[in-house]
């Protein structure tokens, strides 16, 4: 179903050729048919407490935010009662979390007051994002530890460090990602960095996830599983970076064939759901931006992280906060964000230019 958009005008073809242009460098983030704004027709609206904060449901059962919404409670009586409520604060668990958008996501949680459990592969960076965040925040409300995702072991000395910490965690964020910082054709890519690409996206996603379930279908409360995708991940070309899109691409499998395995378990109180932070003002980003139309969309749709995880922090946490069992699929940039900003704002005034990269 298409989303109404009457009172925009229509781009003209010099205008989608350019955004065509640029979804062969970043794929996921724009391409006409986000900028059109349309919805594929299996999507039907579903109710929600607001009725200008909707969201769509599609036949797979998985609802998609298009705004920040309050979700509705979906959970029967009988399972209701069998487990406990999840009540504020939070307990939150964030891989990857010693900066980017990782670090930012925990900062946005302790400033709502949940309890934050960082880790990556480097215990330098933790100690050192631990004692910023305690310094702001206080000693008992952030923790962080050393752990490669890569690795089973590792994934699970971060369960029992998390349940040494705060005994349960509510929100599992699987944040850990990474491109080896390389943009080359897949056929001049080196051994090395594609080993650390799969393993680090693929592979480690799949290790958190089983732990994260193990552990959360043994909490009277349950827990909510978020990962994030990225470039590919709506199944676009990524060229120069074709590893990284397949990892990102099979994060939406994973997400989708857990959230079935779990009904086919008849699981409710443990719920898997995809978290997409659109284009984010990284290093990851910026050092792919070798193209004067890759910094004119960074310059129009990129955020920093900060922005960002202020938008997707909110909508997290409403979805323990109000008993939702129902998946979802929280996105900060969405077709209509991208449509204003791209027609709206920068070619009807021209606003972001050079905003971070100069284009000329």
């Amino acid at each position: 179903m298409a989303i109404p958009c009457a009172s925009l005008p229509f781009p003209s073809s010099s205008l989608l050729l350019k955004a065509s242009s640029f979804s062969s460098q970043f794929p996921p983030l724009l391409s006409p048919s986000h900028l059109f704004l349309t919805v594929c027709s299996r999507h039907t609206p579903a109710k929600s407490t607001n009725a200008r904060n909707s969201y769509y449901t599609n036949n797979t059962g998985i609802a998609y935010l298009k705004y920040p919404v309050v979700v509705k409670a979906q959970t029967s009586s009988s399972s209701a009662l069998s487990r406990e409520p999840m009540l504020p604060p939070f307990n939150i668990l964030i891989t990857g979390s010693t900066k980017g958008i990782g670090y930012a996501l925990a900062k946005e949680f302790l400033k709502a007051g949940d309890n934050v459990i960082i880790c990556s592969r480097s215990a330098e960076r933790v100690e050192s994002a631990v004692q910023s965040l305690r310094e702001e925040f206080g000693e008992q409300r952030v923790w962080g530890t050393k752990c490669d995702v890569r690795e089973g072991k590792d994934v699970k000395d971060l369960v029992a460090f998390a349940q040494e910490s705060l005994k349960y965690i509510d929100i599992w964020i699987n944040n850990a990602g990474s491109n080896a910082y390389s943009y080359k054709p897949l056929a001049e890519a080196s051994d090395e960095d594609l080993i650390e690409v799969v393993t680090t996206n693929t592979l480690g996603l799949m290790i958190c996830c089983r732990e994260a379930i193990k552990m959360m279908l043994n909490q009277p409360r349950g827990g909510h599983i978020f990962n994030i995708d990225g470039a590919g991940s709506d199944g676009r070309p990524t060229p120069r970076f074709a590893a990284y899109g397949a990892t990102k691409r099979s994060v939406v499998h994973l997400t989708k064939s857990l959230q079935a395995e779990l009904r086919m378990q008849d699981v409710q109180n443990v719920v898997a759901h995809n978290l997409s932070p659109g284009m984010v003002t990284t290093d990851l980003l910026m050092s792919g931006a070798t193209t004067k139309q890759a910094k004119f969309f960074i310059n129009v749709l990129a955020e920093p992280a900060e922005v960002v995880a202020e938008y997707l922090v909110p909508n997290i946490r409403s979805i323990p906060a109000n008993g939702s069992t129902k998946p979802t699929y929280i996105r900060f940039l969405t077709g209509v964000k991208a449509y204003s900003q791209i027609f709206s704002q920068r070619f009807a005034f021209g606003a972001r230019r050079n905003r971070y990269l100069l284009e000329d």
